[in-house]
Formats: structure tokens, C-alpha cells, sequence
């Protein structure tokens, strides 16, 4: 099966019906992107996959060796949802070295190396909170990918960066995608899409419909 199936998945929130019995598969091998106005429902999309939403009908379906028996909530994901929160007063590298240490699985050098993967200079003493939004945005990738999670969901991942940070993004998920690993990303910068997907979905008014 594929890595992430939404079937027939039916969402509202308050009065609006933001799916309506909607249909799509992400595979591994493969870079999606998600398309569609703001408002249309692309975070709504990702908060349902990762099981923080539950759908008012139909079903999300994980592959099984992301979804250990009795758990509602799919490992190996790396996501990037609206923003991540940090401690402001503490180093981008401390600070992922304290939600690392949660899990336990990595050491400094993997956080140094995930850190180094998207442009950020791990010794950079600079607080959070004195950041430049590109540099939240890519402590933000960094957080999603340096515990070698083998599916990616970012949610406008080229928010804040400049040219050679998006062409640096650019390469390293094409490298992730061609290690096997199950990317879907949201954006509404039509180059970006044109240019990384292998395939496109697009929401709008309920529905979403498969354009590549």
C-alpha cells in the first residue's frame, strides 16, 4: 500500500466543510506537493495525517511500520506544521538539542549535520529570538529531519528563504526523495512545485483533485 492513503475523507470545521470525501495516496520514492488557495485546507490535510484531527468520516491510513500497535500517532514522521515555537532566549542548537532529547535517538553531530543540511551554522551563538524569519524556517527543517524520519511533511517549507537557501532545500529533498523516503509539501510558489514534484494535488472548495 502506499505510505499515506486518505480515503474518502469527509472534515468540517465549524460550518465549513473543508473536505468533502476527498481521495489521495503519497508514496515513498516520491516528492508531492499540495496545492490550493489559503484557507483551502492544506494544513487541516497534514493535521489529519499525523492524527491530531480525526476525520468526521472516512479514514487516514499509515503504512504499518510507521504505526506501532496501539498508537494514534505515526512514527518517523518529520513534520513542519505553522511555525514551530522555540525557546527565544536559547541558541538554535540547544533548543533542538532539548526536543532531541525527548526521543533519545541522536546525538549533537546529528543535530549539527541536519543543521548544517539546510544553511544553519551550528556554533552560531545567536538566540532564537533575535533570528531572521529564514533562519526560524530552516531551525524548522532541521527539527523535521534530524532524526532520519522517513516520511516529510512540511507545510510551506520556502517560507522566509532566499534564492540559495531554496535551491540548498531543493537538493536535499530531492536526495531524501531518492533514498526512498515519502515527501509532501505545501506551497503556494508555483516554481517550487513545477520544479520538485513528481505529483501535484490541489485543493479547492472541498474536493482534491490529482493534477500530475
Amino acid at each position: 500500500m502506499a505510505t499515506i492513503e486518505v480515503d474518502s475523507v469527509s472534515k468540517r470545521m465549524g460550518s465549513n466543510a473543508i473536505f468533502d470525501g476527498v481521495n489521495a495516496e503519497f508514496e515513498a520514492g516520491e516528492i508531492t506537493a499540495v496545492t490550493g488557495p489559503n484557507g483551502s485546507g492544506k494544513s487541516v490535510l497534514f493535521r489529519l495525517i499525523c492524527g491530531f484531527l480525526a476525520p468526521d468520516s472516512g479514514a487516514i491510513r499509515i503504512a504499518e511500520e510507521f504505526l506501532p500497535q496501539g498508537s494514534t500517532f505515526p512514527q518517523s514522521f518529520g513534520i513542519l506544521i505553522d511555525g514551530p515555537g522555540y525557546l527565544p532566549y536559547q541558541s538554535g542548537r540547544r533548543n533542538l538539542e532539548q526536543l532531541a532529547a525527548i526521543r533519545g535517538e541522536i546525538d549533537v553531530e546529528q543535530i549539527d549535520g541536519a543543521m548544517r543540511a539546510v544553511g544553519l551554522e551550528p556554533q552560531l551563538r545567536r538566540r532564537v529570538g533575535a533570528y531572521s524569519l529564514g533562519m526560524k524556517q530552516k531551525l524548522g527543517l532541521a527539527q523535521a529531519m534530524m532524526e532520519d524520519q522517513q516520511v516529510l511533511l512540511l507545510d510551506e517549507p520556502f517560507n522566509g528563504l532566499d534564492k540559495s537557501s531554496v535551491a540548498l532545500l531543493h537538493s536535499l529533498l530531492r536526495r531524501k526523495r531518492d533514498e526512498g523516503r515519502t515527501i509532501v509539501f505545501t506551497s503556494h510558489i508555483h516554481a517550487d512545485v513545477d520544479e520538485l514534484a513528481d505529483r501535484i494535488y490541489d485543493i479547492d472548495a472541498g474536493s482534491m483533485n490529482r493534477i500530475r
